[in-house]
């Protein structure tokens, strides 16, 4: 679709993401939240809602909702109903679920995005706790559903947005900015293939310039932040061109396509008082204590954003370091212990950044898994900065075999290899000297201003130093020597 079309055209974007949290018991009951158990293995009676049994709220659950609320700046709802949605699928046992209408446990708030245009917060409606349902699996080729219940009951929390967000763009960075929190508070793997993050899109056009927003269409069934861009970009090209030909947006809930990048419908939008919305009569109003409240605050880590600025202001980081230091918790922590055992933070970053990150890629590890210990990389940083080995030496040479000896240390391994750099003039003084005897006419071209083959001699000092000459006493002696030719 062309620009000039579009430009015709508001995009208006809400975002609801799922969060299955880390619980190892479901919402209401002690079964089991274990991923890839065998299908309807992780039940009880009560998650399959047989007479005469009652819920009984995971504690657990309240906290990690708090947590992502204080996160976002919202309001925390002192005293909290719980409600039944009534609405009917195969994978949702009780008939209804269990969630928070009225009074959700989080209000307001703001998660502050990222995009090429800036920073800027993105409004929150709500953050609500409810339960997720079960799992229907279509296989092909097959009439019959299969129903696997284990999910059935397994605690989330609901991030509302308001329509707030106007590009695929923003979307992809609300969504990242909210995998990154749970994350970092350690509430939810955040594992979008898995399911246990997942969102759903409503999605509208309105005439540019126009306040009034149009019909929205929830688009599901989007696995990564990738899908979801793709999804918003097909919604609003798709509802442009109803528009375009005169024919009307439907409310509808519509289903996304990866293989093609096109969303389908599948059933019309229900009305909220489709789902007839009353308290649950087996679940007491559950109060926020003061003191509880506050525990949980002082129990908070620091943010990505706020360790980011620390990493700027504090260690004189660049953006882009801190950003990229900051993007998941385990290569922040790692780099935080790397910096408890040297001041040079630039090293430690780009030590981080480079060789540790790119092993940790190779082989599919978290930081946390990461084989040498921190104050490893410290020692290697220390010898480059005391100018015992060089760089490359230290990256291609010493940090390979302390890879395979992590027991060892950096200069244990420099030692065993062989590569501590000959700093001593008198060492490097004859190979200076043989190198311009062998090469005369170079020496000659050097001194008619050809002053860039310096590399020249420095590459056949270092090759025959075996990479052990100091290249700064080296220079000076190359220096020294040229010139008084």
């Amino acid at each position: 679709m062309s620009k000039s079309l579009r430009n015709k055209y508001t995009l208006v974007i809400g975002l609801e993401v799922h969060a299955q949290l880390l619980t190892e018991s479901k919402i209401y009951t002690p079964d089991s939240t274990a991923y890839g158990s065998q299908p309807n293995t992780n039940l009880s009676v009560i998650t399959l809602a047989h007479p005469g049994t009652l819920p009984l709220l995971n504690k657990k659950v309240v906290e990690f909702a708090i947590r992502m609320g204080i996160a976002c700046r919202c309001a925390i709802s002192r005293l909290n109903i719980f409600d039944r949605k009534n609405y009917f699928y195969p994978d949702l046992p009780k008939g209804y679920q269990l969630t928070q209408d009225r009074t959700p446990i989080c209000k307001g708030g703001f998660v502050t995005i990222t995009t090429s245009t800036g920073e800027r917060d993105v409004k929150l409606n709500r953050i609500h706790i409810e339960e997720d349902a079960g799992k229907s699996i279509h296989l092909e080729n097959e009439s019959d559903t299969l129903v696997d219940f284990n999910r059935a009951g397994v605690a989330l929390i609901e991030i509302v947005s308001e329509p707030d967000l106007r590009s695929s763009e923003e979307a992809a960075s609300f969504l990242t900015e909210v995998r990154k929190l749970v994350r970092y508070l350690e509430i939810c793997d955040g594992n979008m293939e898995e399911g246990s993050l997942r969102c759903d899109a409503n999605v509208s056009v309105m005439p540019a310039g126009s306040s009034l927003y149009g019909k929205k269409v929830e688009v599901k069934n989007m696995n990564s932040i990738r899908n979801v861009q793709r999804a918003i970009e097909h919604e609003f090209d798709r509802q442009i061109a109803l528009l375009e030909k005169g024919e009307v947006v439907i409310s509808e809930t519509r289903t996304f396509n990866a293989d093609n990048g096109k969303t389908y419908g599948m059933r019309t939008k229900e009305e909220l008082n489709d789902y007839r919305y009353f308290p649950d009569p087996d679940l007491s109003p559950l109060e926020i204590s003061d003191k509880w409240l506050s525990s949980i605050q002082a129990s908070m880590p620091i943010l990505p954003r706020a360790l980011a600025l620390k990493y700027e202001q504090e260690y004189g980081l660049p953006k882009y370091d801190a950003l990229v230091l900051t993007d998941t918790k385990d290569v922040a922590t790692y780099f935080e212990s790397v910096s408890k055992h040297t001041s040079n933070y630039k090293a430690a970053s780009n030590w981080v950044m480079g060789p540790v990150k790119s092993y940790l890629n190779e082989t599919g590890l978290n930081a946390h898994e990461f084989p040498l210990l921190p104050q490893r990389i410290a020692e290697i940083i220390t010898l480059i900065d005391q100018g015992k080995i060089s760089y490359t030496v230290a990256s291609q040479r010493v940090f390979p075999d302390l890879l395979s000896n992590p027991a060892k240390t950096a200069l244990e391994v420099a030692h065993h290899l062989n590569v501590i750099q000959e700093s001593n003039q008198d060492s490097i003084l004859p190979i200076v000297e043989q190198v311009m005897k062998e090469f005369p006419l170079k020496v000659e071209e050097y001194k008619n201003g050809k002053k860039g083959i310096m590399s020249m001699f420095m590459g056949e000092v270092m090759k025959r130093s075996k990479g052990k000459a100091d290249p700064k006493v080296a220079t000076q002696l190359l220096t020294k020597k040229l010139e008084e030719v």
